[in-house]
């Protein structure tokens, strides 16, 4: 039986109007009651309504359709769609939950702060805003401006990491090698701090200071 059909009751009316099926066979291809496909055809129900043509919409053949008027048992079969489906296409923002739509603003503050490279564009497909949201949070015209407090949006949820680094190495492509420099040492020194502060605790200079020869002759002794 048919699963999927589009307008059942406008297919009963183009086939009751343009083929010799019967009504039982016209009645089990569109899922409806053979009493109500004869109500069709004697125009009692569904008067005026506009047929609609299933071998235009390809959903049955014409070949289908004639073999099946050649023998009243036949039952009809619908037209199997071997095409692969089509991946839907993902354009504009992104979906944001409700529950954090809130949280946008200062993820956009957060993003303008820390990335300021990242074009509006951009900021558009990471967060799912709207470029006159993120203009008025540059020039602090918003109407929350005093309560937005920039958060990163990873930590939020409103967009993946892996995005964002994305986002982020396209955008310094286009910038001058200089200022991809002078971006890139506010990372190093960063790095260079973290690397410093392990240093510092775990290899101060008072871990590695050695007893004397007399210091450890009383170690030894004791």
């Amino acid at each position: 039986m048919a699963t999927n059909l589009l307008m059942p009751k406008g297919t009963a009316v183009w086939l009751v109007e343009n083929t010799a099926l019967t009504f039982d066979q016209i009645s089990q291809f569109c899922e409806l009651h053979p009493l109500e496909v004869k109500a069709i055809a004697d125009g009692e129900v569904n008067v005026g309504m506009v047929g609609l043509n299933p071998v235009l919409n390809g959903q049955i053949t014409k070949e289908e359709i004639e073999r099946c008027e050649k023998d009243p048992d036949a039952k009809i079969s619908m037209k199997v769609n071997k095409l692969p489906e089509v991946a839907a296409r993902q354009k504009g923002p992104r979906y944001t939950p409700v529950t954090k739509r809130g949280d946008k603003p200062d993820a956009i503050a957060w993003l303008i702060k820390n990335h300021p490279e990242l074009t509006d564009g951009q900021l558009v497909n990471l967060i799912g805003t709207t470029k006159s949201t993120i203009e008025k949070i540059r020039d602090r015209s918003h109407w929350n401006m005093s309560n937005i407090k920039p958060r990163d949006p990873v930590f939020l949820g409103l967009c993946k990491q892996v995005d964002l680094n994305a986002a982020v190495e396209k955008s310094r492509k286009h910038l001058p090698k200089s200022e991809q420099a002078a971006q890139a040492v506010p990372e190093a020194v960063a790095v260079d701090e973290a690397q410093g502060g392990l240093v510092s605790d775990f290899g101060s200079s008072s871990d590695n200071q050695q007893p004397s020869d007399e210091g450890f002759e009383k170690l030894m002794r004791g």
